[in-house]
């Protein structure tokens, strides 16, 4: 009687001992699920800030080019000034 009464207390510390053993993993686990809920939203708030820069590189990327073209215009602007002026003189002197 004695031998099973030795096995059942075993049984009883291996049951404690798993349950305790359970108890830590189950707050490992709680805490790891934290941690993943905190990663992924630093996750989405750095895809989100990642966006927002791509937006504001392509806005200056076309702002500059605007500035480019402005430039452009104005010496297209200033070309056409001087076609014109050198076609007013021809034009004088064709009709002298």
């Amino acid at each position: 009687m004695s031998r099973v009464a030795d096995q059942l207390t075993q049984v009883l510390d291996k049951t404690a001992r798993l349950i305790e053993l359970c108890a830590v993993l189950q707050e490992e686990n709680d805490s790891l699920k934290l941690e993943n809920e905190t990663l992924k939203v630093a996750v989405e708030t750095s895809k989100k800030l990642n966006q927002d820069l791509e937006e504001r590189v392509k806005a200056l990327k076309l702002a500059r080019s605007l500035e480019g073209d402005n430039e452009k215009t104005l010496d297209i602007k200033q070309k056409i000034s001087e076609f014109v002026t050198e076609i007013d003189k021809c034009m004088v002197l064709l009709k002298k």
